[in-house]
């Protein structure tokens, strides 16, 4: 019986000897890298495709020199004040008021040269800031032991979390004449009513940071044996921290306006002159000019606050969780959306 001719895959596969035929060994010494060139191909496309895959998902740092990162930070708000600027000297060419009523900027630019040649504004300016600044840190150092007790201790919170969420949005100006009274003409009703306006604030930020802690996390610290003061500072503050720097921010502008609320109301004894007072002697004088230098200042100081301290610590928590925006254009942002689409296409066939 004629024996069957095998292949020597199929001798391979059956079990059979080494016997190897002359004519389909050099096909297989030919098909076998082409075989093995095609994989390796195949796989190097889809190493490319993964990696580029990657790529489009790192965010990577703008390579920009350091002139024109200062120039793209400085140019918008720049931009936007010259605007403010052409608008009111165009309101004032228009005469919408007479120039007593709305002084122009070149009028309010010779006011505050004078007011500094004199020495009233960098007194005015001194003084309303070193009062916000201490004021504003007593808050903190009141408002966030306070917090924390009434977001981690639930008869607390119920108890008085309406009544300081009443505090909040009760107006600082009507604390003025109750400081005035029982502290009389003096830096104790200032210090009262910026206390009395943002240690509540304060207080709803922590509340609202501990609230939104996963409870994954507080798990997970009781697992490696926090106890009650570790898992306070080490767990739930760190999570915490958006929402109590929101509140440390909205404490902030509520302890700028009532300072400027309590300069305002009350005037003379002991409480100094601050740019609430300037505001107000601008006022009895029928000073526009020097009303207006007194609002610039006052909202110079609330920006440069913001920009010095509390932007620079938003964006670094925001770049340490992950959360920072990208800073690429939007007109790319269309374009890195399709790449991944394509990339993804090619990756799935």
């Amino acid at each position: 019986m004629p024996s069957e001719t095998l292949t020597p895959r199929d001798e391979a596969r059956s079990g059979a000897g080494p016997a190897e035929s002359p004519t389909t060994r050099p096909q297989d010494e030919v098909s076998t890298p082409r075989e093995a060139s095609a994989a390796v191909g195949h796989a190097k496309d889809v190493g490319d495709i993964e990696a580029g895959l990657d790529a489009l998902q790192t965010s990577v740092a703008p390579t920009a020199s350091r002139w024109s990162t200062v120039f793209q930070a400085v140019y918008p708000p720049v931009l936007a004040i010259a605007i403010l600027l052409a608008v009111w000297q165009v309101l004032v060419w228009l005469e919408v008021q007479p120039i007593y009523n709305l002084p122009g900027p070149t009028q309010v630019w010779e006011a505050v040269t004078r007011a500094a040649a004199s020495g009233t504004l960098w007194q005015a300016l001194g003084t309303s800031l070193s009062r916000g600044v201490l004021g504003f840190l007593a808050a903190v150092a009141i408002g966030t032991p306070l917090g924390i007790v009434v977001a981690r201790v639930r008869w607390v919170r119920v108890s008085f979390g309406p009544i300081i969420t009443g505090l909040q949005v009760l107006p600082s100006v009507a604390w003025v004449p109750a400081g005035i009274i029982w502290f009389g003409l003096s830096d104790a009703t200032v210090y009262f009513v910026i206390l009395m306006g943002a240690v509540p604030s304060i207080i709803n930020g922590i509340v609202s940071g501990v609230d939104q802690v996963p409870p994954l996390y507080r798990r997970v610290g009781q697992v490696l044996g926090a106890g009650r003061f570790q898992m306070i500072k080490d767990v739930i503050l760190p999570a915490a921290f958006p929402g109590y720097l929101a509140g440390l921010k909205q404490g902030w502008a509520f302890s700028w306006r009532s300072l400027m609320a309590a300069e305002i109301i009350a005037v003379g004894g002991g409480i100094g002159f601050g740019l609430g007072a300037f505001l107000q002697q601008g006022r009895e004088l029928s000073d526009m000019a020097l009303v207006f230098t007194a609002i610039l200042l006052i909202l110079v100081v609330g920006m440069v606050i913001e920009l010095l301290f509390f932007a620079p610590v938003e964006k670094t928590m925001l770049r340490r969780r992950g959360l920072a925006p990208e800073t690429s254009a939007s007109k790319g942002s269309g374009w890195l959306l399709r790449r991944r689409e394509l990339a993804s296409a090619a990756l799935g066939r």
